[in-house]
Order: C-alpha cells, then structure tokens, then sequence
C-alpha cells in the first residue's frame, strides 16, 4: 500500500497547482490558492462588479486567470493594506487599465 507522500501528491491541492496558468479553476481551487474561503469569494462577487467568474450548468463557478489575480489583489488591499472593501472596489476602479 502507498501512501501520500510515496506518491508524490497530497490529492487535490497539487491538482489545483499542476494547472496550466491559462487553465480556469473551480472555487475550491482557488481557495486552495489563496486560502480565501468560498463564502468570502461569493460575497466578494456581489461587492466587485470586476469580478464576474464563469458559470456553468448548475451554477458551478469557472475563475479565468484575470479573476484569480483579481481575487490576489483584492485580499492585498483589503487584509495587507487595511482598505475596507468600499476602499478596495474604488482603488480597483480608479486603476489605470
């Protein structure tokens, strides 16, 4: 019997990263990425109209490669930089495209 470690994998977390930088990822990998929860990343969806992942059948949520630095960026202004999420939304807004 092998276990985890002979594997060379820990399950899904090495799935999540193995994936191409243009591949679209699920909300649990991008939690799995950015450790941010997937209630916060739903919440984050209604407060920045940036932030639009794809859906698919059964409201499954696809996040392009942009969104997922978007997400990045967000939780920089909001946790390292002390802006509140209104803060957040009108710095995002205000960058230069």
């Amino acid at each position: 019997m092998t276990t985890a470690g002979e594997r060379g994998t820990s399950g899904g977390e090495s799935a999540a990263l193995a994936k191409a930088d243009t591949a679209f990822r699920t909300i649990g990998e991008v939690k799995q990425l950015t450790g941010i929860a997937p209630h916060i990343l739903r919440y984050w969806e209604g407060r920045f109209p940036q932030l639009k992942p794809v859906t698919r059948a059964g409201n499954r949520r696809y996040y392009r490669p942009e969104d997922v630095a978007l997400i990045v960026e967000i939780n920089r202004l909001v946790h390292r930089e002390g802006y509140t999420l209104k803060g957040a939304a009108k710095a995002i807004q205000d960058r230069p495209a």
